[in-house]
């Protein structure tokens, strides 16, 4: 088959700036590509060739100004058999007006079919439309099929993934190193880490983590929160919130550390240094892709009941789901009782690193896609 995978016109692919949606393209892609002929579309950028093949891909990148004109103007002149858009359900229809033979898949990532990002019109055109809706979580398929059940035969989860051989738990070789390496540089080897990885935003919920370590700091004084990121991706740019959640830090400041932006290759040998992963996410999360990599990691995963998130979690067996999600206490509890015993942080982490061997990893991904473009190109 001749495949077309579209980004975002946010972020380019490879996912050297970051993007849950680009680092998902740039694996599968790979993968996809020792069976088939694939090109993948993003936005052009200043470290990256506007065409080039590599592993197998064509990569084209185009201005960010006149992405889907550009789009249009490419599927128009080669004959795709599947054309997978990522998240941007408004350009399905002008995009098969350009190639209208090739099958349509659309990957939804997060809630795109909401009520004010398009009408019911806009909304029965793209289902009727495309082949296949492919969603990043359970949570995510229902915010679809609920307001428009026509969807309901379309509509399948797709789970993301990660690549395990990037993510060393600390139980191996590799891991120990790394384990011992890097909490030697941060100056915290003989510390408790709880880790947080993503977006300083408040819709990420690090405050929560801020106000919950007085509680742990006073069961563990040896507890340190790691948060890691920046306020937005492939930036360090400050803002208010940033700002206050700096202050709030400076008043605990042997008991935490702040990360900036990490690029998405030198993330992975940063979570061997913790011992508990925490997603304290506020708002509805489509399904964090930092519980594949907190689980490759053979972390313990503490996670707010907020959107697809709870999906991935066995409770009690890779980890727990926080309900009270906006409480500091309910996960200064959950953190403390971790924290406690190292047996079954060591059970929980090797519980979920099976857990995403079996279901998670990118070769799963790109199998199940696979099979979804197989079966839209014989309809």
């Amino acid at each position: 088959m001749i495949i077309a995978l579209i980004a975002t016109e946010k972020l380019p692919v490879p996912a050297i700036r970051g993007g849950a949606i680009q680092i998902y393209l740039e694996a599968v892609s790979k993968l996809l590509a020792k069976h088939h002929q694939v090109t993948v579309i993003s936005i052009e950028d200043k470290d990256l060739e506007q065409s080039e093949t590599v592993d197998g891909v064509h990569f084209v990148r185009m201005n960010k100004e006149n992405y889907v004109t550009g789009i249009k103007k490419l599927i128009s002149s080669k004959k795709f058999d599947v054309i997978h858009v990522c998240n941007r359900p408004l350009w399905i229809e002008t995009l098969k007006e350009s190639s209208p033979s090739s099958r349509f898949i659309l990957s939804i990532h997060n809630e795109m079919f909401a009520l004010g990002k398009m009408t019911d019109k806009e909304g029965e055109k793209c289902v009727s439309l495309v082949s296949k809706i492919v969603t990043v979580s359970d949570y995510i398929g229902q915010t679809i099929t609920s307001r428009f059940p026509s969807a309901k035969g379309k509509v399948q989860t797709v789970y993301s993934g990660v690549d395990l051989t990037a993510y060393h738990p600390k139980w191996t070789a590799k891991g120990k190193q790394l384990r011992e390496s890097i909490r030697s540089q941060l100056q915290l080897s003989n510390k408790k880490i709880v880790l947080f990885v993503g977006r300083l935003s408040k819709v990420k919920g690090p405050h929560i983590l801020l106000h919950s370590l007085p509680e742990i700091i006073a069961q563990h004084p040896d507890a340190h929160l790691v948060l890691i990121g920046s306020k937005w991706f492939g930036e360090n740019n400050v803002n208010n919130y940033v700002k206050h959640l700096y202050t709030l830090g400076a008043i605990y400041q042997d008991n935490i550390t702040f990360i900036k932006f990490v690029e998405p290759k030198d993330i992975p040998k940063l979570y061997s240094m913790a011992d508990v992963f925490v997603c304290c996410s506020q708002w509805q999360e489509p399904l964090a892709r930092v519980h594949y990599e907190a689980m490759a990691a053979g972390l313990p995963i503490l996670t707010s009941d907020r959107g697809g998130n709870p999906e991935v979690i066995n409770e009690g067996k890779n980890g727990h789901v926080i309900h009270q999600f906006d409480e500091p206490t309910a996960y200064a509890k959950a953190i403390n009782s971790l924290l406690s015993s190292e047996g079954t942080r060591d059970r929980l982490g090797k519980n979920g690193r099976t857990h995403v061997e079996g279901q998670f990893g990118w070769s799963s991904v790109a199998s199940n896609l696979k099979t979804v473009y197989e079966n839209a190109a014989r309809t």
